[in-house]
């Protein structure tokens, strides 16, 4: 793709976002929301491959519905209530309509089927994209809208809580376990959401963050299944003694950035009087943690079968600019003793 075409469609992906955020009229805001799928579409389909078309196509599918019918619920909001205003107080079917067109955009249980299909068809670059940026702009229409019946919040978050833990137990290929992962931490999100917008925001950086970290690991390695990493502790152990603590906080365990926000949520949902919603999050975290020690075991503890002893891989410098890796990986690890300042940010 020529450089002045990607520049093009980055330009385009953060003006759509941008849009987004800024926009107080539903209008606005849908049409960013379509700058900003339209501007993926040529980024999710430049391999020319048979199964990314497939993806691409899947995930226009979607979205295009997705959009249709958030401008539907934007048109019936502004019919019942006479005006276009985001923040306004709004009819509150529109507003259930627009909560369920959300999260379809997001990929949220019960609406998640097209995720690790899309996310399997496409390259690591590009799901990193569609795992972190993609995710902005709906994330902050719903921090918007302040839904009135919280019912349905907490019902999406807990099912994607446990939909995204329960569905990667099973996979081998990594892109449909990081879509399942991204699904998950979306719910921890979404529980949230209503009661501390704060606290969502401070979930979402640590998330992409951390998202981000996991996926340049296995970009790195050039790994696409479980298998392959098998073979990544000759090819670069300084990444494979980095990665277990990477997913580790991906998971939510201490002593690593991602329990944070996991910890501070628990801690608002039992202020809620929520102590079973709590409760069941807490357990489902144990379903993705099953997979990501999975994913630890196979890099770190097992040894790829080979038949030809005394030939392992080359160990060569690698030309691969490795600076954001490094500084994401530091920020996953090591930020969890800041959590008083986050505290102190999110009581403001």
């Amino acid at each position: 793709m020529s450089p002045y075409v990607l520049a093009l469609l980055l330009f385009s992906l953060g003006l759509g976002t941008t849009m987004t955020f800024a926009s107080s009229h539903w209008l606005l805001a849908w049409i960013g929301l379509e700058i900003n799928t339209l501007a993926i579409i040529p980024l999710m389909a430049q391999n020319h491959h048979p199964r990314a078309v497939e993806a691409t196509t899947k995930y226009f599918l979607i979205q295009a519905t997705a959009a249709a019918v958030l401008l539907f619920a934007g048109t019936t909001n502004a019919w019942l209530t006479g005006q276009w205003e985001i923040q306004q107080d709004a009819h509150p079917l529109p507003v259930a309509i627009i909560t369920l067109a959300l999260a379809l955009k997001l990929g949220l249980a019960p609406l998640h089927s097209w995720v690790p299909e899309v996310f399997q068809g496409l390259d690591l670059t590009t799901g990193l994209i569609l795992a972190t940026w993609q995710k902005l702009a709906p994330l902050a229409l719903l921090l918007q809208i302040h839904p009135s019946s919280s019912y349905l919040l907490i019902l999406l978050g807990l099912a994607s809580t446990l939909i995204g833990g329960w569905g990667g137990l099973n996979q081998t290929q990594l892109r449909k376990i990081l879509a399942y992962s991204s699904t998950a931490q979306l719910g921890w999100m979404v529980l949230v959401l209503q009661f501390s917008p704060s606290l969502t925001t401070l979930a979402v950086s640590v998330y992409v963050a951390t998202t981000a970290a996991t996926f340049l690991t296995l970009k790195l390695a050039k790994a696409t299944n479980i298998n392959m990493l098998a073979i990544s502790w000759a090819k670069a152990p300084a990444l494979v003694a980095l990665t277990p603590l990477v997913l580790l906080s991906l998971a939510g365990l201490p002593p690593m950035t991602g329990f944070m926000p996991k910890w501070l949520i628990l801690q608002e949902l039992s202020k809620q009087e929520l102590a079973p919603t709590a409760t069941l999050a807490a357990l489902t975290a144990l379903l993705s943690l099953y997979y990501y020690l999975r994913i630890t075991y196979t890099m770190t503890l097992t040894m790829f079968p080979n038949n030809l002893t005394g030939t392992p891989p080359w160990r060569l410098r690698t030309p691969k600019i490795t600076l954001p890796l490094a500084c994401l990986a530091i920020a996953t690890i090591s930020l969890l003793p800041l959590t008083p300042a986050a505290v102190a940010l999110v009581a403001l």
